[in-house]
């Protein structure tokens, strides 16, 4: 950590050099944002963040979230100066081209430093609200001993116009998330021109209505940045800070102005900033004294993980953290335990209840599950008994009332996954993931454990109709790469899938679960859902038929497979709770469940778009419109989705 003031100013002017070079090297980017906040940036890193350059996945350290993420050459500068072993100078070189760890974006899984891939705009400030919330929890479990850090944000004017930003806000004032700290780059600009063009609330106003505490600086007075960052972190409440800054600042003939929002500042005006600020160094040069500054900032850090690694060897309870933070589930032998009884019981039951029963048993035996649900927990049935109320009160509690914020929820989950020591989970309506798309998105792009249980998902919900009724959303959600979808057929299924959830550390999941009951109809068999799809009922005469189908539609299957039996027409039955797993399974055990030389059938209350994959010119047997206002038995004949509607086109087809 530097002490000397007079440094500052060219450390500040080492961020604008980097981003102006880079920027232009690559023959695209955003130099504005990078030079408008090189100053508040400085005295952050200098003065206040809590970071060891030479362990970038230190449990304890501040978590530091670039919500502004087109500004990537602001982190990719602070990274490489600060004596983070990535990105090195080549890398900066090379930015936003093929194979460099510098994209255009920041992304996580390219950059150890980089905490959350940041780009669209209000997920960085929702994912460091979730951070937050992971290190209140983690602080009241485990002391201060061993958890004791900030999140801090840097957000621009888009990043507080967006509407999840008013959802994380709400949140954020609500569960008093003192720890967190954003620093607004109020810049009074955004692409299309100043902020006035679409813009006249009372932002500071705003979030002081919200239970946040604020602060205004000059964002280019070093001494006024610290005063406010100062103020921030001595007061309770989530701290927003004004920094009133200029964008491009250095660049005397385009800062203040939009065009140099969003492209390169040209060779000529590269040469005025060069001499405007005083630097003489080459293009990807820093000098050294500006250089052995910078790399001074992680000192302390270094020096306070020293300190906190002996803490943890000494404290009980720091194995259990490290398992955590490692990501690593404990024994599964006493859930295993309990789940093998399910099959020997029939559980006529909605998915939705037979999730409730997984969860009663997972969650006292996984203590880092983090439930929640968007205002819709007797629905979703997520709160366990060992899942009490998360908030001010008692952050120790392990149930989040997000209230009516899916989209907000969704992000949170992302940041508590990404701070590492929790397994969230969140619920709402199915066809509600259109709300927390983005963010479903992210967590599949992030490689973020979180689990979306997400009930009502399909005519199957009745009378509420077809707005709340999905058509195409399940479909939808299988079209994201490293998102599983589960579909659940009954209740052993359901306790499957929750199970390989848990499972997977990179891969977000989906449980699409029923509000009507369901027959239970597997009563033998071990983890048959991790392959994806598997033979549920083997065909007795001949097979001519294979009837593919997914959660509620699969004992519809069953009924219209025994018909056809009866009419000595063979038909095996394939339960397909996940699309994604029966990819991974090899050709063989494929070719051997779908057979190419038998009529293939899929059932599915949702589009019929997709399953052509399987069934080929067979029968995609679904619903291709929107939904209708019923009882859910009224609407499934209305829909054809009944043996005695299926049967008929299946005889046919088969002639």
């Amino acid at each position: 950590m530097t002490s000397d003031p007079t440094a500052l100013a060219p450390m500040a002017n080492a961020i604008r050099a980097l981003a102006m070079d880079a920027v232009q090297a690559a023959e695209s980017g955003h130099p504005g944002m990078p030079m408008g906040m090189a100053d508040v940036a400085t005295v952050l890193w200098s003065r206040f963040l809590k970071f060891d350059p030479t362990a970038p996945k230190w449990a304890d350290r501040d978590r530091f979230v670039l919500s502004a993420g087109h500004g990537s050459m602001l982190l990719y500068a602070l990274l490489h100066l600060s004596g983070y072993q990535q990105p090195t100078m080549d890398d900066i070189r090379n930015f936003r081209q093929l194979n460099s760890p510098c994209a255009g974006h920041p992304e996580n899984f390219l950059l150890p430093g980089v905490e959350c891939t940041t780009g669209p705009l209000g997920q960085g400030f929702a994912m460091a609200v979730g951070m937050a919330m992971a290190e209140r929890h983690l602080n009241a479990q485990f002391g201060d001993d061993l958890v004791d850090h900030r999140t801090w944000v840097v957000a621009g004017d888009g990043c507080l116009m967006e509407g999840i930003n008013h959802e994380a806000v709400g949140l954020a004032g609500t569960l008093g998330l003192g720890r967190l700290v954003v620093l607004w780059d109020n810049n009074k600009i955004t692409i299309d021109g100043d902020t006035s063009l679409s813009t006249s609330e009372d932002i500071l106003a705003r979030y002081r209505a919200s239970g946040w505490h604020t602060e205004d600086c000059d964002g280019h007075d070093f001494a006024d940045i610290e005063r406010a960052i100062a103020a921030a972190m001595a007061d309770d409440r989530p701290s927003l800070i004004s920094c009133r800054t200029v964008i491009g600042k250095g660049a005397p003939n385009k800062q203040g102005g939009h065009n140099v929002h969003g492209a390169p500042l040209g060779k000529d005006e590269i040469a005025a900033a060069r001499e405007y600020l005083g630097w003489t160094a080459a293009p990807f040069e820093i000098p050294a004294d500006i250089l052995s500054h910078w790399r001074a900032t992680g000192d302390a850090g270094r020096d306070l993980r020293t300190e906190w690694e002996g803490r943890l060897a000494a404290n009980p309870q720091g194995t259990e953290l490290m398992r955590r933070m490692a990501g690593e589930l404990p024994s599964g032998e006493e859930a295993g335990l309990a789940f093998g009884e399910w099959l020997g019981k029939t559980q006529n039951i909605a998915s939705r209840k037979a999730s409730e029963l997984a969860l009663e048993v997972l969650t006292p035996l996984v203590p880092e599950m983090v439930g929640g649900s968007a205002d819709l927990t007797g629905s979703n049935n997520t709160k366990t008994k060992a899942t009490t109320p998360f908030g001010p009160a008692d952050y120790a509690g392990r149930y989040v009332y997000y209230g009516i914020r899916e989209f907000g929820m969704s992000a949170a989950m992302n940041g508590m996954a990404l701070h590492g020591g929790i397994i969230p989970y969140g619920g709402t309506f199915l066809v509600f993931a259109d709300y927390c798309r983005n963010a479903i998105r992210m967590s599949a792009l992030q490689h973020a454990r979180v689990i979306y249980v997400l009930t009502h998902d399909s005519i199957g919900l009745g009378e509420d109709g077809p707005t709340h009724q999905p058509i195409e959303t399940v479909m939808s959600l299988r079209m994201i790469p490293n998102l599983q979808v589960f579909r659940p057929a009954d209740a052993v299924e359901t306790a499957e899938c929750w199970n390989l959830a848990l499972a997977s550390p990179t891969t977000p999941s989906v449980l699409a679960l029923t509000r009507q009951n369901l027959p239970q109809l597997r009563h033998d068999g071990a983890m048959l859902s991790a392959q994806g799809a598997y033979r549920l009922v083997a065909a007795s005469a001949a097979r001519k038929v294979v009837l593919l189908a997914t959660g509620s539609e699969v004992s519809i299957a069953v009924d219209v497979a025994r018909a056809l039996e009866d009419k000595g027409i063979g038909a095996d039955v394939v339960s397909m709770p996940s699309w994604e797993l029966f990819e991974a399974q090899d050709e063989a055990y494929k070719a051997d469940l779908i057979p190419a030389d038998v009529l293939k059938v899929s059932i599915e209350a949702g589009t019929t778009f997709g399953w052509q994959k399987y069934v080929g010119d067979g029968l995609a047997i679904g619903i291709d419109s929107f939904g209708a206002s019923a009882p859910a038995p009224v609407l499934y004949d209305h829909f054809g989705l009944t043996a005695a509607k299926i049967v008929p086109q299946v005889l046919e087809r088969l002639g």
